[in-house]
């Protein structure tokens, strides 16, 4: 959604969330890359197709972040003595 005169700079968001995000992606790869390793066990192709989707699925989510990441800018904290 774009407002008139409205330029759409992204979100700012605290440093804390960001490296929550970044641990969930990190997460989102290792299981990916794990479930991947997991393919040749599977013998029956429904297991192996619902494997694939997993992995799929794991990755979209992980290039969303990123996206929404790199959309976004990393609030500066607040300084510790008050000015």
């Amino acid at each position: 959604m774009s407002f008139d005169g409205d330029s759409h700079d992204g979100f700012e968001i605290s440093l804390t969330f960001r490296r929550t995000i970044e641990n969930r992606i990190a997460r989102l790869e290792r299981d990916a890359l794990s479930d991947e390793s997991l393919l040749p066990q599977l013998t029956n192709s429904d297991h192996q197709r619902r494997q694939m989707r997993l992995i799929d699925l794991q990755r979209a989510e992980a290039r969303r972040m990123r996206r929404f990441l790199d959309q976004s800018r990393t609030r500066l904290p607040r300084p510790m003595i008050a000015l």
